[in-house]
């Protein structure tokens, strides 16, 4: 989509093609998604309607967040490993700007350091992932889909 500020235009140009619209979103961008959907008369902006009960559903913070509450802190470690990034990922966490937060957030900061990571290791994530432990929202969004 471009970032979520395109939502409405997505929306628009979907909405009229028979799609069953749905998605993921931040929990940060959520105005974003009721001014997207307001926009093609899916929700009236007064409507206390639920935005699952129309498709959409708020990650915490972010999907990358969930994914990695979801695999754990060892279980992303390893990953990284595999792709050999783990000596990357040391030297991310000896940065003085680094050095007091939480490795989880080290974590996150990490996989949004550099250019495709995120859709690496989102994908990578995704298919490591237990089925059993599939954060809330994205299975959520699965079933929606379905």
């Amino acid at each position: 989509m471009g970032g979520i500020t395109n939502i409405g235009h997505h929306l628009v140009a979907l909405g009229g093609q028979g799609v069953r619209l749905g998605g993921l979103y931040d929990a940060a961008e959520e105005r974003f998604v009721i001014k997207g959907l307001d926009r093609v008369g899916l929700r009236s902006f007064a409507a206390t309607t639920s935005l699952t009960d129309l498709g959409f559903f708020r990650c915490d913070r972010d999907l990358e967040d969930e994914l990695i509450r979801a695999i754990g802190i060892d279980g992303f470690l390893a990953l990284i490993d595999a792709e050999g990034e783990l000596r990357s990922f040391e030297r991310l966490q000896g940065q003085p700007a680094q050095r007091e937060r939480t490795t989880t957030q080290q974590l996150h900061r990490f996989i949004g350091s550099k250019g495709g990571r995120k859709e690496r290791y989102g994908r990578r994530l995704a298919e490591v992932l237990p089925l059993d432990r599939v954060p809330a929202p994205l299975d959520a969004v699965l079933r929606w889909a379905t």
